[in-house]
């Protein structure tokens, strides 16, 4: 009646097994680390930086306790626990020795002070990591931006009245003006056979414009807008692009696991753990970058003469001498082909012919239109692709043009995959795609982070021993399987909360220690139901199993309806609110397992195996005093 087969006892064992694996790097403590990594794909991050950065801390006297080389992460140095001082004094220093003292972004390395889990390497190959800490646990600054995505359409507008002019003139269609009002573009026109042949054209070159006719006699005029389905289209690009723009800006101070999301329909979140200069994040995210591609007119192969005067101090009018991705110097014309705003998008992917790794780039209508007329005069000539911030031309990459390019091309040439994919990310994030203001800024000490800290794990501490205190002493011996099942809930909820890399914040912890109560809720539920039984009379087995099946369809229900609580508040809250919905949600899954099914597998042990149980250690089985039939009857009967 009350025995497990062998299948549900090793899911049990499983679970447990899994669960303290999981859970144990969270045991291991943060120490104080450097990152040195870089965002130039010229750079390389290899043993001679590794041996470079070890011989001047040892240098300096600067003790470490390890130092190691990650290729896609750069080279890592750790400190003794607590040591910041001696952290900080690492950054100066090897920003002194690698990039000369710049720490504006614009050097070659990147230095940034972050935190590092002592997890045994061997577990985190296993996916066995901590869960990140949130802003309010480990200090830093937030950031609520506000895009303007009146400025994204009036930009696009922009871009759609200059093709519209473009695409008459070489339809040879008579027009009488191109003007703009916010983001509606009118097209004058004289005759109507003109403007039907203007609405044709525009309507087959760009399928995303909404046109509409208007006027009358002389005064004809074509109203152009976005369609509304392309208007979220660019909404979506435009808050994704400044995503990706802002990350590689952060990244760029030296400032590691910056949270950037979106939040809601034009608002963007962000968070910078271990932050303490607002000011200086703000100089940041309200850059400018500007993407180009412009023609190289000399390098070491072509036009030597003029390069190496320009090498000399004399560079040609109308040209800019600038370092190549090879480390050589080039000259590359002040005037630009296409700048950033006539590219659609970039991607990293491989060629279909000789499976190199190449970037696919796409252009709008009159991007395509520029780059077809200029490639197709200059085939065999280098183009550089140039990302212009804060008045600092840079080249990303120059890139020999094979043939006449069009609104679809590629570049290629001895790249790797991770130099692809930087070159992609910087094509499609060199520039903001819409303005931006900060609406709302706080920053949080790290001094009242660990204050956070310590005060949530103590509140979950002390729950936990209060009820487990309570559930034992009025439980007796069930209470301890309730309590045992208790750690288990508490054991496997950080163990999935650590598999899923979740970022813990104090919301979070308040959901933990929600989600204890809840737990032990369900163990009351069955020893309270298995007490009726025993009331009732049934013998201690039969109480057991009616007490936990019958108890069952009451827990069901309620963490049933609990659940859709904790979903709505998912959907539809933001930020906290969302972070505890998702901790409270998976403690409702966790606390079903170990209620139900854990704990009647420990009541099966202990008790299952007896044939004869005569009693069950649940505390007091208080039984109401029996009454007989006769004295109801005659005390009803007085009442009336």
């Amino acid at each position: 009646m009350n025995r497990y087969p062998l299948w549900k006892y090793l899911i049990m064992i499983v679970a447990v097994v899994i669960g303290l694996f999981y859970t144990l790097p969270n045991i291991f403590p943060q120490v104080p680390a450097v990152q040195v990594s870089t965002n130039k794909t010229a750079v390389r991050l290899d043993a001679a930086l590794l041996d470079r950065v070890e011989k001047t801390l040892k240098s300096a006297g600067i003790p470490t306790t390890t130092a190691g080389l990650d290729p896609d992460n750069g080279v890592h140095i750790r400190f003794v626990k607590g040591d910041t001082e001696n952290q900080a004094k690492a950054k100066e220093v090897l920003i002194k020795e690698l990039n000369g003292g710049v720490a504006d972004g614009t050097g070659n390395y990147i230095v940034a002070l972050t935190s590092e889990s002592t997890t045994p390497r061997w577990m985190q190959e296993l996916n066995a990591k901590p869960m990140a800490l949130g802003l309010d646990l480990r200090g830093g600054v937030h950031f609520l931006m506000q895009v303007d995505m009146k400025g994204a359409l009036d930009r696009a507008a922009d871009r759609n009245a200059a093709d519209i002019r473009t695409l008459l003139r070489e339809k040879k269609i008579a027009y009488g003006g191109v003007d703009k009002a916010g983001a509606i573009i009118n097209v004058k026109f004289s005759d109507a056979a003109e403007r039907q042949k203007a609405e044709l054209a525009i309507s087959d070159s760009n399928k995303d414009l909404l046109l509409k006719e208007d006027g009358a006699g002389q005064d004809l005029r074509l109203l152009v807008t976005l369609k509304d389905e392309a208007k979220k289209k660019l909404a979506d690009s435009a808050i994704e692009q400044n995503q990706k723009v802002l990350g590689n800006r952060i990244n760029a101070l030296g400032l590691t696991e910056p949270i950037i999301q979106r939040q809601g329909a034009d608002r963007i979140v962000i968070q910078v753990p271990g932050a303490s200069d607002p000011a200086r994040l703000k100089d940041v995210i309200g850059r400018t970058g500007t993407l180009e591609l412009r023609m190289v007119d000399a390098d070491g192969q072509k036009n030597t003469a003029a390069l190496q005067a320009a090498q000399a101090g004399n560079v040609p009018f109308g040209t800019e001498l600038m370092n190549d991705r090879d480390g050589g110097q080039i000259l590359v014309k002040k005037q630009y082909v296409i700048t950033g705003e006539r590219i659609n998008g970039a991607e990293p992917a491989f060629d279909g012919q000789s499976n190199q790794p190449i970037v696919r780039v796409t252009t709008d209508g009159q991007g395509a239109r520029v780059l077809r007329d200029v490639t197709s005069q200059n085939i065999g000539n280098r183009m550089a692709i140039v990302l212009i911030e804060k008045g600092k031309p840079e080249v990303i990459t120059a890139p020999v043009i094979q043939g006449e390019l069009g609104s679809n091309f590629q570049i290629s040439g001895r790249m790797t995959t991770r130099e692809t994919s930087d070159i992609a990310l910087l094509i499609r994030s060199g520039s903001i795609a819409a303005p931006m203001e900060i609406i709302e800024e706080r920053t949080v000490g790290p001094s009242l982070g660990a204050e956070n800290i310590d005060r949530g794990f103590h509140s979950v501490l002390w729950g936990y021993l209060v009820l487990a205190t309570f559930i034992c002493i009025y439980y007796m011996v069930m209470g301890l399987i309730s309590t045992l099942a208790l750690s288990v809930n508490l054991l496997l909820l950080i163990a999935v909360l650590s598999m899923l890399q979740a970022t813990l914040t104090l919301p979070g912890i308040a959901a933990i220690a929600l989600t204890l109560g809840m737990a032990i809720d369900a163990n009351v539920l069955i020893n309270e139901r298995i007490r009726e039984e025993l009331r009732a009379g049934a013998k201690a087995q039969e109480a057991i199993s009616a007490g936990f099946e019958h108890a069952w369809r009451t827990i069901l229900d309620s963490n049933i309806t609990t659940l859709i609580a904790g979903l709505a508040l998912f959907v539809f809250g933001t930020g906290p609110v969302k972070g505890f919905a998702v901790v409270h949600c998976l403690g409702i899954l966790t606390s079903m397992f170990s209620a139900v099914f854990f704990s009647r597998g420990v009541v099966n042990l202990v008790y299952g195996s007896r044939k004869k149980l005569e009693k069950v250690s649940i505390g007091t089985v208080w039984r109401p005093p029996s009454v007989s039939t006769n004295a109801a009857v005659t005390a009803s009967v007085d009442a009336k």
